[in-house]
């Protein structure tokens, strides 16, 4: 059965142009694992301090591995959490439709 692993990064203060050159390839990478399934949910807090992402995996090791596949992980600090349950709600919503 997978397990949800939560991913909670914190990104350094000052970006050098080396991290900033790297975020076309994290985005590329990240709509990947989207497309595959292995991410879950990936979040940036408004401040750009901390991110978050949730990977779907067999084991924590495998969690690790796919998070360490992001060109950006080496550059950050994380921890790592096993998650119980993670309650996404309706990710899509479609606008009502008028009868007028």
């Amino acid at each position: 059965m997978m397990k949800q692993f939560m991913f909670d990064f914190t990104i350094p203060y000052v970006l050098d142009d080396e991290f900033m050159g790297l975020i076309p390839a994290q985005q590329m990478q990240i709509a990947k694992l989207f497309h595959k399934g292995d991410l879950v949910t990936y979040t940036l807090a408004q401040d750009r301090q901390k991110l978050w992402a949730t990977v779907k995996a067999d084991t924590e090791e495998a969690a690790i591995n796919i998070i360490e596949s992001l060109p950006l992980t080496s550059r950050m600090d994380y921890i790592i959490h096993e998650l119980m349950f993670n309650e996404l709600g309706n990710l899509i919503t479609f606008p009502a439709i008028s009868l007028n």
